[in-house]
């Protein structure tokens, strides 16, 4: 396969602008604050069906010849890229099928459909529908369009860092979620060819980091076995297009496990009203910490916005628990009355809110005049969960914390 190069990406660019969005960026002050340096937010989760994905599928679809056009096209994904290519597939008047596992969310589904494709839903896992989608390609001439194993998909996801160079021309690290790794090659391509001293950081979730042990080995290696709310970057063996790119060109790769994940989209939609998937907000993950390595302005790309709504429920409580914003404490208390009424005082008084009650009696070790209370309770960060905590000890109350 040919080598992404910065006239590719140009002519990407020449290609994709009239049919894509120029997302926003837009400032963050609380990552700033966090990590010490300007931070602004590169907003893909805005660009069109709600991802990166659509530049890649476009323009790799619109570069089929005539005679491929013809048969179609056929993608394997659980999500972003399907929506991707079924888009970009209606779009440029090409006939699309997208295999779906059949635990796909049904929101995802229903895009998909409403971009054009005809979906089919096929086995548990995106192997299973990859597979099957290869056999489709095979039976019917379907050109196979992979989410990020060809040059033109890197090549369409690089006009990203073409973007973020206009928008942002001090820009000194760039940070980016990373699955397979078509868009962090992609972006990587195109800095290293017209700003080579922006650094440039990958991040992958801790649970799915496939690059890490590949790059060590100087080849994708597949993982074992992922497990990881970040489904848009779970992605068990790197790509062998993108391989070459990001070994030259990526300065790091860290991870972020599933609490940062979570508190990250909880930090992208209360402090910058925007709502953004795990994957999408990994790059956010790795800044919120503070301890990421970066100089100069930084620009974390956002790169998808994709997530269910019921996801997104169990994302953001998760997500506050995890900040410290919920407390559920077990509290012994005398089984007498005005009991609960003297903890909840303790509690009002310190500053927290009730959320719940429950009382139960059969506790082991509980005495015959005792009562156990689990309180579930909101509370505003970590140190004032402490400082709820410190209250009830003062006042003489046994305290469970419970996970």
């Amino acid at each position: 396969m040919n080598a992404v190069t910065i006239e590719t990406i140009e002519a990407a660019r020449s290609l994709l602008d009239p049919v894509m969005r120029r997302t926003p960026v837009i400032a963050s002050r609380v990552l700033s604050e966090r990590c010490g340096h300007d931070v602004v937010l590169k907003c893909e989760n805005l660009q069109r069906t709600g991802s990166f994905k659509p530049r890649g599928a476009y323009y790799r679809i619109a570069n089929l010849p005539a005679e491929a056009r013809t048969r179609g096209v056929v993608a394997a994904s659980a999500g972003n890229h399907a929506q991707g290519v079924a888009w970009a597939a209606t779009e440029l008047g090409i006939a699309s099928t997208v295999f779906m596992p059949t635990g796909a969310s049904l929101p995802k589904i229903v895009a998909t459909k409403a971009y054009g494709a005809e979906v089919r839903l096929v086995g548990d896992t995106i192997d299973d529908a990859l597979l099957a989608a290869q056999e489709f390609e095979a039976e019917t001439g379907a050109t196979l369009i992979h989410p990020f194993d060809h040059p033109d998909i890197v090549a369409g996801q690089a006009t990203v860092g073409l973007e973020i160079l206009d928008q942002v021309p001090d820009v000194g690290t760039i940070v980016v979620p990373m699955g397979g790794g078509g868009l962090a090659a992609g972006i990587a391509s195109a800095v290293a060819a017209l700003r080579p001293d922006v650094r440039i950081v990958g991040v992958q979730a801790e649970q799915a980091a496939a690059w890490p042990r590949s790059l060590e080995a100087g080849e994708p290696v597949p993982l074992a076995a992922m497990s990881t709310i970040a489904d848009g970057i779970a992605v068990g063996r790197p790509g062998a297009v993108p391989f070459g790119p990001v070994s030259r060109y990526v300065d790091e790769i860290v991870t972020v496990g599933e609490d940062s994940l979570a508190r990250a989209v909880v930090l992208c939609l209360e402090r910058a009203k925007l709502v953004v998937e795990p994957a999408g907000a990994a790059a956010v993950a790795a800044l919120a910490g503070g301890e990421l390595d970066v100089r100069g302005r930084v620009c974390a790309v956002l790169s998808g916005g994709n997530v269910d709504p019921l996801l997104l429920t169990h994302l953001v409580t998760h997500g506050l628990r995890a900040g410290g914003r919920y407390l559920d404490v077990t509290v012994t208390i005398p089984d007498l009355p005005g009991g609960l009424v003297a903890v909840l005082e303790v509690v009002r008084d310190a500053g927290a809110s009730v959320r719940d009650v429950v009382h139960s009696r059969t506790g082991r070790g509980l005495g015959i005049d005792e009562v156990d209370v689990l309180l579930s309770l909101e509370t505003r960060g970590a140190e004032h969960r402490g400082e709820v905590l410190a209250a009830l000890a003062e006042s003489g109350y046994s305290a469970e914390v419970r996970a």
